[in-house]
């Protein structure tokens, strides 16, 4: 198994640098179910959040691209079960985002009563509590 980092996976998704894309793609189709790549948690994070902001990828593509990790027989994704109960999520709520919805799912595999957070959208959309400011 070769773990891989977010930088890697950008590339193959992303296609945007000629040499560095076609290594990366030259790796992912290496790779079989006897010798898998491997991802974090917090590169599927950094996955999301770089595909977000540096390449303003819609919600549904990268739905899109999480499930295609997911699926994918030569992948091992950390924590398989939670990221697909993540993506569920994400794709059923307008205001939460991935890792909204990553975070709350851990915690709650965790054995978490629940998650709070200041964030008002998270928490309405992502199950989490919200604190509030000033509450006390």
């Amino acid at each position: 198994m070769i773990g891989l980092d977010t930088n890697v996976l950008v590339r193959y998704f992303t296609q945007d640098d000629p040499i560095q894309a076609a290594q990366a793609t030259a790796l992912m189709e290496s790779f079989s179910r006897e010798s898998t790549g491997f991802i974090s948690l917090v590169t599927m994070v950094e996955l999301v959040w770089v595909l977000t902001s540096c390449y303003q990828t819609s919600d549904d593509k990268l739905g899109d691209v999480v499930e295609t990790v997911l699926r994918a027989k030569e992948l091992v994704v950390q924590n398989s079960d939670v990221v697909w109960q993540s993506l569920h999520a994400f794709r059923n709520n307008i205001k939460a985002g991935f890792a909204d919805c990553l975070i709350e799912r851990s915690a709650h595999a965790a054995g978490c009563a629940y998650t709070v957070t200041f964030d008002r959208d998270a928490a309405m959309a992502a199950g989490m509590r919200q604190i509030i400011a000033g509450a006390g």
